[in-house]
């Protein structure tokens, strides 16, 4: 048998091991009854954001709170990274709606009567007073300053469609129809972070390692390792999941399941 024979042979079984999905284990922390369509999230002083029938709510303990506007159609996108000015976006109406921590309304800004013409498909709060918005008139990412009401684009013009996207204070990031993932700053300038694997349902929670669910499992995917975990010892049957601070929550119809998760 040839060196380089015998030097596949043991390098096979490595390749083979590394390539496997590794496991990654929940550990369950508490269960929480709760009547909700869609689970929006918690903040870091322990608030439930919810929506039920089209009307958000803000819980905490037994106290409640609801934000209700009908006239504006369907509820596409809740932002609480700030809050004390939760934003919610109705694309139906091209309008954003800013609440204070009381959901009492602070701010309504509809885009199609900016001076810039505006058709907004993604939005989220972004530093200096200002809103991440994606202009699917022009393909461009832009930032609209709220307080002087002008819109400024800071990309060039990009194909395919957002099949996923999320913002913070610094970045606006998003994963087209081809999978790819991208990252723009407050600058304009656009990163690519690679490729992520198809998924039903999404959510970025550090940088390059994302969460994931894909027929009915969850996952972890860390671009920065190469490297994908399936979530184990969690509710197989869910609506919509949320992570934040190493604590994974799973809603599923009648309560939110929260988990204890460290990432790799």
């Amino acid at each position: 048998m040839s060196k380089k024979l015998i030097l596949l042979l043991l390098i096979l079984p490595l390749v083979s091991a590394f390539s496997q999905e590794q496991s990654l284990k929940a550990q369950l922390i508490s269960t929480q009854k709760i009547e909700a369509d869609t689970f929006v999230g918690f903040d870091g002083m322990e608030n439930l954001y919810y929506i039920k029938n089209n009307i958000f709510f803000k819980k905490h303990k037994e106290e409640l709170w609801q934000y209700k506007n009908l006239s504006l159609g369907k509820i596409t996108k809740v932002e609480i990274q700030n809050p004390m000015k939760i934003v919610l976006f109705y694309e139906n109406f091209n309008t954003i709606v800013t609440l204070d921590n009381q959901l009492s309304e602070t701010q309504k800004i509809n885009f199609s009567e900016n001076n810039t013409p505006i058709l907004a498909v993604a939005t989220g709060i972004a530093s200096q007073n200002r809103l991440w918005i994606y202009n699917s008139l022009s393909q461009q990412i832009g930032l609209f300053d709220y307080l002087k009401n002008t819109y400024q684009s800071i990309t060039p013009s990009f194909q395919g469609n957002l099949k996923y996207y999320s913002s913070d204070f610094n970045t606006f990031q998003w994963i087209d129809d081809k999978l790819n993932w991208y990252s723009c700053d407050v600058f304009g300038k656009v990163s690519t972070l690679g490729k992520v694997t198809d998924f039903d349902q999404i959510q970025v929670i550090a940088n390059q390692v994302l969460v994931f669910s894909k027929d009915g499992k969850l996952h972890l995917q860390d671009l920065s390792k190469n490297s994908i975990y399936t979530i184990e010892n969690v509710e197989k049957s869910f609506k919509n999941f949320y992570y934040k601070d190493q604590i994974l929550s799973i809603f599923t119809n009648q309560e939110i399941i929260n988990y204890k998760i460290t990432i790799p």
